[in-house]
């Protein structure tokens, strides 16, 4: 499932998309707050630069809406209709997920949307 290669090992592990051979991120741990959107300007492997071109990472905000969406309706369904809570607590459950999630939802967002444009290429040499 996570083998290299797949763009879901990309996305999942935050590695360049092209050699998946090392992380994007300064820091791996997304939970570091103060650099969780820190990235590395190139991979030292391949050499992919990853601001593709100026603002890159604005279009990722849109992918970081669809997740935030999906997470939030997931939040809605176990909440209200696996565990019949209130609608109150459903929302309050809807805040927390997504709190909770932030910082995983803004590497997830940008490694889609940086998996979009570029692929993997088992055939590159440095």
């Amino acid at each position: 499932m996570l083998k290299k290669g797949s763009k879901l090992n990309s996305i999942l592990t935050g590695s360049c998309p092209k050699c998946q051979n090392e992380s994007m991120y300064v820091d791996k741990n997304p939970l570091n707050l103060a650099n969780v959107l820190k990235m590395n300007e190139k991979c030292s492997h391949c050499g992919l630069t990853y601001q593709i071109e100026p603002s890159f990472f604005y279009g990722a905000m849109y992918v970081s809406y669809g997740l935030n969406v999906g997470i939030g309706i997931a939040a809605f369904i176990v909440s209200y209709l696996l565990f019949h809570t209130s609608l109150k607590t459903a929302f309050i459950v809807i805040i927390a997920t997504l709190v909770v999630l932030f910082p995983f939802v803004l590497r997830w967002s940008r490694n889609i949307y940086i998996n979009m444009f570029v692929s993997y290429d088992p055939e590159f040499k440095k």
